[in-house]
């Protein structure tokens, strides 16, 4: 019992990190300020994020509200599944007319779905991707940053302190440009097996749902942080590691976005993050998660946690 006591305080004192972290990631998502901020700053910015509200908000999830609220009752109304008190009995004594009914309601809601709904929703994933990189692009020149800047781990007392500075550059010309796109080519593999693990843990007794909340969390806080690396030119291998270095903080950064997947459908939770992703997309562009996360770290009197390894199976698969 006496030898398992310094892995026990070991174990205390890093979930301890790691929720001071997790509170710190969520703390910055939440700072919803400099969304106001940055759009008042650019009106271009303002537009690009009131047209996602529109098409995600109002067109999207008032479409879902309509339908549950209007469209269903009214069918249930016209089609009852059951005989209504005015009816002829002779009719209602007749089941299969009111199994016609229940078949009529169905295929006419799947057929509002499959005209409506489903193209609605392709066209939105869509559009949506092609804002969204425009509300970053908007939001990184309404911070006023330019240049290219670089992620350069150091360590210190075996703690990861990571910070935005000057570093090493990618060549010039066409070795550039082939770096760049590579790197883009190789990130959207990554993400898209990272994604395929995400889809296949949700299928996990038990344990699924809270480990496929963990992985959403983890992917959509890349998501909004790798537009502002893209835009700083950061090396895909060092967003990498300080994504995995800093594991606990992206983690709480990520979960408020996918927070409606615990209490929606998947269609109107698709609504709900497609609303909240730019808005937490503009919180990442203004953090300075680099200086927030090495401040934590500097009060840390023990070496802090290490690297975990988040997208090894993705990597592994790409």
């Amino acid at each position: 019992m006496e030898a398992a006591k310094p892995l026990i305080n070991a174990f205390k004192t890093k979930s301890k990190q790691a929720t001071l972290l997790w509170l710190e990631g969520f703390r910055e998502a939440c700072c919803l300020h400099r969304v106001f901020i940055l759009c008042h700053r650019s009106r271009k910015l303002l537009i690009r994020t009131g047209q996602c509200f529109l098409l995600n908000g109002f067109i999207f999830l008032g479409s879902i509200i309509i339908l549950n609220s209007v469209i269903v009752p009214a069918l249930h109304w016209i089609l009852p599944d059951r005989c209504p008190e005015f009816c002829s009995q002779e009719l209602c004594s007749f089941g299969g007319i009111l199994k016609f009914y229940s078949f009529l309601r169905l295929g006419l809601i799947q057929l509002f779905y499959v005209t409506w709904f489903y193209p609605l929703y392709v066209f939105s994933i869509i559009l949506s991707n092609i804002w969204y990189n425009d509300i970053a692009k908007y939001g990184f020149a309404a911070m006023g940053r330019s240049g290219p800047t670089t992620l350069d781990p150091v360590r210190q007392n075996e703690a990861l302190a990571l910070q935005i500075g000057a570093g090493t550059e990618r060549p010039t010309g066409l070795g550039g440009v082939m770096i760049g796109i590579g790197e883009q080519v190789y990130s959207l593999l990554l993400l898209s097996c990272f994604f395929l693990e995400v889809y296949v843990t949700g299928f996990i007794p038990y344990a699924g749902k809270a480990l496929n909340f963990l992985l959403l969390s983890w992917m959509y806080a890349y998501y909004c942080f790798e537009y502002k690396w893209n835009f700083s030119e950061v090396r895909l291998d060092k967003r990498l590691d300080f994504f995995e270095s800093n594991w606990a903080f992206f983690a709480g950064f990520g979960s408020p976005c996918v927070l409606p997947v615990l209490f929606f459908s998947p269609l109107v939770s698709y609504g709900f993050m497609a609303i909240l992703f730019p808005l937490f997309v503009l919180t990442a562009t203004g953090s300075e998660a680099e200086q927030v996360i090495s401040s934590q770290r500097t009060k840390w009197e023990v070496a802090g946690f290490g690297r975990l390894p988040i997208f090894n199976a993705a990597d592994t698969l790409s």
